[in-house]
């Protein structure tokens, strides 16, 4: 399913850190896959892949040089997120800065995510 607007964007260090991905892997890749999974103790956690093309359904977001495939279960909790890169003392991560997200869990590898309803996307325009 081809959406007509970007389910979500990404910052310059998210842009940045997947060119550099791309840049060292060992075959290959199109991009990275995101999506959403069941599972941790608040319900649901962010996923990320190496993508070697579009898989049938996916949208496709393009921001910043980088190319970015959405797994078609995952659009309705990822419309209007934000992927950012960040870097501390002890650790560097994508972070999802998601509207969408009710809660987290104190580690931050699981969040609630409340979808957006399909009656949104047709009043949108989507």
């Amino acid at each position: 399913m081809a959406t007509s607007f970007k389910v979500m964007s990404l910052t310059d260090a998210a842009a940045d850190r997947i060119k550099r991905i791309i840049a060292e892997a060992e075959q290959p890749i199109a991009g990275v896959r995101v999506g959403v999974k069941n599972g941790g103790c608040a319900g649901m956690s962010y996923t990320m892949e190496y993508a070697e093309e579009r898989r049938p359904g996916e949208d496709v977001v393009e921001d910043r040089g980088v190319r970015v495939f959405i797994d078609p279960k995952a659009v309705l909790f990822l419309l209007g997120t934000q992927m950012d890169f960040q870097t501390s003392k002890l650790a560097s991560q994508f972070v999802f800065n998601n509207p969408n997200q009710t809660s987290a869990c104190g580690c931050g590898e699981s969040v609630a995510i409340t979808p957006v309803a399909p009656e949104a996307l047709q009043a949108a325009g989507a």
